[in-house]
């Protein structure tokens, strides 16, 4: 059963941190990436684009409008992802107690195709 892992963050967590402090991030996911390979679980994930880079579509009186900005604005915001391949939702919390993480950590099944 596939599981995402999405990464929530402060805009500041990058922009306002030492460079050493931000070097020393990327390399805690650099190690969780090793210790996923380790243990044989298959996994990929990105970081993605800050907020102000998003372009967001609604729908407005029955048409798609697009928006510059994230979907919902607030204080966090989706800064990466991992999605990992395990047998449970409890697997999936225990791996995702491992993984890096500045504000919050979101767990969520993904859908099986019907394929």
């Amino acid at each position: 059963m596939k599981f995402m892992i999405m990464l929530y963050e402060r805009p500041t967590d990058w922009e306002s941190v030492p460079a050493e402090r931000r070097d020393s991030a990327l390399a805690d996911h650099d190690a969780f990436t090793a210790w996923l390979r380790e243990r044989g679980i298959p996994y990929y994930g990105e970081a993605v684009a800050p907020p102000e880079k998003a372009r967001t579509l609604r729908r407005k009186e029955g048409e798609l409008v697009a928006e510059d900005g994230p979907y919902a604005p607030g204080e966090a915001h989706l800064g990466g992802f991992y999605v990992i391949d395990v047998p449970s939702m409890a697997e999936a919390e225990e791996i995702a107690r491992r993984c890096p993480t500045g504000t919050g950590t979101e767990i969520r099944p993904i859908w099986a195709s019907a394929n």
